[in-house]
């Protein structure tokens, strides 16, 4: 099985051609080299009703499995990504970003600063990242395999179905074997 993603970018900056994005071409590049296939990539301003119409229209129009965000998630009055989030989000899963957040304390201190949610609307995830290139990727790295176990089972994939489709890549060179 291969997941679709969407990244979309948060940053008043970014969608305004002013700062190059570096974040989201990056998760994009983590996302494909772990089997995901980038559908969907936007930029948008920290605005709370543009945040949630791109989410509503990564899930409910387009129904991308993998919705990243990045950006948006720090203490800035501006920063208003998890609030955006959480307003289209019909059941949270809490435990990424707690997760996320462990990781990001045994690099930096100011690792527990991050507001980054998650949660399931429709058939699709939705995972906020801080903005910067190095932490979105290391946030996201720290969740991977959990991320593709929780689709999986979002979608209702038995483990005898993934541990054959793992097994079948891992035989054609795509992939690593799961023995």
């Amino acid at each position: 099985m291969e997941w679709n993603a969407a990244v979309i970018t948060v940053s008043d900056k970014g969608s305004q051609g002013l700062r190059e994005d570096t974040s989201g071409p990056a998760l994009c590049k983590l996302l494909e080299e772990n089997g995901y296939q980038v559908v969907y990539v936007a930029i948008v301003p920290d605005e709370l009703e543009k945040i949630q119409a791109e989410l509503l229209h990564c899930a409910d129009e387009l129904r991308v499995s993998l919705i990243l965000t990045t950006g948006g998630t720090g203490f800035s009055k501006r920063d208003v990504t998890p609030e955006a989030t959480e307003g289209v989000l019909e059941r949270r899963t809490p435990g990424i970003p707690e997760a996320m957040r462990a990781e990001s304390m045994r690099i930096t201190p100011m690792g527990c600063l991050s507001r980054e949610t998650a949660g399931i609307r429709g058939d699709s995830l939705i995972i906020n990242l801080p903005g910067s290139k190095k932490a979105s990727t290391e946030n996201f790295s720290a969740v991977l395999p959990a991320v593709w176990h929780g689709l999986e089972t979002l979608y209702g994939i038995s483990e005898d179905c993934a541990r054959i489709h793992r097994h079948e890549h891992s035989h054609s060179g795509e992939g690593h074997h799961h023995g």
